[in-house]
């Protein structure tokens, strides 16, 4: 399996297992993570446990347990092992693929997004294209793509790689190969939890972010936090009927 770490090195305790995780250096044979899901295909340490042939990638290990993430900037999200859904599984907001290990959730609105989703890079360079894709988390009103790189009809629920001057439009994970949690991305400014807002304010912050944005891309994710707050305000309008 590899070489536990010795020394005074006694583990870690992770939320997710019972038992202490120990740090195995240069794992020898394929271990699976069972945040991820996804196979040690470098040297980048794990954490394990033998007995029960649980294991977590380091950075899977050290993912946050509480996420603010730019493509849901009214929730924190929430690091579960798996969502309290009957079937035990999820359909991830960002990729639509199906996860069965850890997500980052918001159970107010149902959302869930893989670790590996999570942290996708803002922009990446793809051999099929001379120029960098920006990570987009919507689409605009009444449009449509095919991806430029597997010749699908992309889902318009889904996140996706653009480049805006060429119409260049890619999966997640047809620009992203082999997707590994990494550093996740700067997260949105939010009010002090200790300071008890009211929800107009989460409201009022959110609206201060989107009279602020500049360019193209963060435009298109102020249309999308805009559509939310007036449907939520709808909603409010509703209840008090």
């Amino acid at each position: 399996m590899g070489r536990l770490n010795g020394g005074t090195n006694e583990g870690k305790q992770h939320f997710s297992h019972q038992h202490v995780l120990k740090q195995i250096v240069n794992p020898t044979e394929t271990l699976t993570c069972n945040a991820c899901e996804k196979p040690n295909n470098s040297n980048k340490p794990f954490y394990g446990c033998n007995t029960c042939q649980y294991f977590l990638h380091e950075n899977c290990f050290n993912a946050p347990r509480i996420l603010n993430h730019s493509s849901h900037p009214l929730h924190p999200l929430t690091l579960h092992q798996i969502p309290s859904y009957a079937s035990g599984s999820y359909i991830c907001n960002a990729c639509g693929s199906v996860g069965n290990g850890f997500c980052f959730n918001c159970a107010d609105c149902e959302f869930d997004i893989h670790l590996q989703c999570a942290s996708c890079p803002s922009s990446i360079l793809v051999d099929k294209h001379t120029h960098q894709l920006e990570l987009q988390y919507g689409y605009p009103e009444d449009s449509e793509y095919v991806c430029d790189i597997c010749s699908v009809m992309m889902n318009n629920d889904n996140w996706f790689y653009y480049c805006g001057g060429c119409d260049f439009a890619s999966h997640l994970n047809c620009a992203i190969i082999s997707p590994e949690v990494g550093v996740f991305p700067k997260q949105l400014q939010r009010p002090n939890p200790n300071s008890n807002p009211s929800r107009n304010s989460h409201a009022n912050a959110a609206v201060e972010m989107i009279n602020s944005v500049n360019d193209d891309h963060d435009r298109l994710i102020a249309a999308q936090i805009r559509a939310q707050i007036e449907a939520r305000g709808r909603r409010a309008a509703l209840d008090l009927f």
